[in-house]
């Protein structure tokens, strides 16, 4: 072949693979959100042969003639070109180790997982799950072991989720975290300012629906492209021209609906951001989920929690609920959205103390994969390390080991990626802030093009090309670090609490 019929064919094979993937995430995001409870079995089938089929399309061996051709003749390629060999060479290698039973064995897991967690989760029954996760960590640690990690195997499980990160990069900036959050978190819990209890009840379900889809649409996700729907758990799946979000809904938590949907949303604006005309290629997939998560973080918390974008949006609220709104000042409205409130779920937390959920999990994580906890032992560890975290412990399973969904799909090493993404969102912030004067003002008038542009051309337009830590660098001329993460916390929460 010359070189460019290699480089058409590694394409092809490429952009097959990426099709089967995303029948995958539909696959995936129907079982959460439609599928009738006596379908599992038949989805957990259904799962299984569709990853025997994904894993069969990227371990193609022509597919690696191709690589090995183009590899050959990197010095006539062009550096975009080298960019798709170097991460379609990543990928292929993953596969060709993977054996085919192993990849319809984890499949089906996960899907099997998934719903023994949703059963076991509302009746705090960690018993019943916990076989399910004991299998998740062997193949986990198979699955390290086939890819020669074997020494490392929670290495292997960062750098599956965030290209590049270890454990001995993680720990110092965690650390450097914690000593800043630490004593952050004392002050503004012991500020006699602080609301100890939301005013908020009495929402319309189908308003707070109606007012989250105005304000999503508002900053920029496409819904010709998209659209969203309710999961026990918000997630963002999809690509390109169609993405799939989820939120859930509360009549006496309206925020909740609305940050969960704005959240997913700077998932959906990144994933509807990346250059369609690369799909499938390392040019047109995102960098990894610390970079994802940096998206929904800075839409969720630096954006939609700023009084700039409720000048806008706080009179169609209330106009939306004006007999719940009533007696609710627009000063009250802006602590009740910046409300630091400790709760045991990560998910309910506020953005103070979110990560020192993050901060618990990544140390059992490493525990766990060390060998030094066995997954029987997990929720007393997870006991201990949230009354020294957070102040109080678990009262049952569903508000400890069983509150995330993450490792029913053996998803270790994700949790990291949510504080990696707060840090980037951070030092993204400050940089955009630099580069682009008068973004209040835009957000007051309900503009976000200006910040959605400017993420597409530093972030999104640049795909896999970088890893975080190099993309983080790239864009804000600075290594990753809490510090912009900690100053954030301290400009937006101090004032509140003095």
């Amino acid at each position: 072949m010359t070189t460019n019929d290699a480089y058409a064919q590694l394409l092809e094979k490429l952009k097959r693979v990426h099709l089967l993937g995303t029948v995958s995430e539909l696959l995936g995001w129907d079982e959460q959100v439609n599928l009738p409870a006596g379908g599992a079995e038949q989805r957990a089938a259904q799962s299984a042969a569709l990853a025997d089929v994904q894993h069969a399309a990227l371990s193609d061996p022509r597919l690696g003639e191709a690589l090995a051709q183009l590899e050959a003749e990197a010095a006539t390629l062009t550096a975009d070109q080298r960019v798709v060999i170097r991460e379609a060479r990543k990928d292929y290698d993953r596969a060709t180790r993977l054996p085919a039973e192993f990849v319809r064995e984890k499949a089906e897991l996960c899907s099997r997982a998934y719903h023994a967690w949703e059963q076991a989760r509302p009746k705090s029954d960690f018993a019943s799950y916990a076989p399910f996760l004991e299998k998740h960590v062997a193949l986990a640690k198979r699955e390290a072991g086939y890819l020669g990690w074997g020494e490392r195997p929670y290495d292997y499980m960062l750098d599956l989720h965030d290209p590049g990160m270890t454990v001995a990069l993680i720990e110092p900036l965690f650390a450097e975290l914690k000593a800043g959050l630490v004593p952050l978190v004392r002050t503004v819990l012991a500020s006699p300012k602080r609301s100890q209890a939301s005013a908020l009840r009495g929402f319309p379900v189908d308003k707070q629906s109606a007012f989250l889809r105005e304000v999503t649409e508002r900053m920029g996700f496409d819904f010709q492209h998209g659209r969203i729907d309710v999961s026990t758990h918000p997630f963002c799946s999809g690509t390109g021209a169609d993405i799939r979000m989820t939120t859930r809904f509360a009549v006496d938590n309206p925020l909740d609906s609305l940050f969960s949907a704005i959240h997913e949303t700077g998932h959906g604006l990144y994933e509807q951001g990346l250059p369609a005309e690369h799909a499938g290629t390392a040019l047109g997939i995102a960098a990894g989920m610390g970079v994802h998560e940096s998206q929904s973080r800075l839409w969720e918390n630096q954006v939609a929690r700023s009084r700039a974008f409720w000048r806008f949006f706080e009179p169609k609220w209330r106009a939306a609920f004006s007999e719940q709104t009533a007696a609710l000042s627009s000063e009250a409205l802006y602590r009740e959205i910046n409300a630091v409130r400790p709760t045991l779920i990560r998910v309910d937390s506020d953005e103070v103390t979110y990560n020192l959920h993050i901060l618990l999990r990544f140390a059992l994580e490493r525990r766990l994969f060390s060998g030094e906890l066995a997954v029987a032992d997990l929720p007393a560890a997870w006991s201990e390390l949230s009354q020294s975290l957070l102040g109080r412990a678990p009262s049952c399973h569903r508000e400890g080991v069983l509150q995330d969904v993450h490792w029913s799909g053996g998803a270790f090493g994700y949790f990291p990626s949510y504080t990696l993404g707060n840090m980037m969102a951070a030092q993204l912030w400050y940089r955009a802030q630099a580069a682009l004067p008068g973004l209040e003002s835009d957000f007051e008038s309900g503009n976000f093009a200006r910040l959605l542009g400017w993420l597409r051309k530093e972030v999104h337009g640049r795909g896999r090309r970088y890893a975080l830590s190099q993309l983080v660098e790239r864009v804000t001329g600075a290594p990753l670090s809490p510090a912009p993460l900690l100053r954030y916390l301290s400009e937006r929460y101090l004032p509140l609490a003095s």
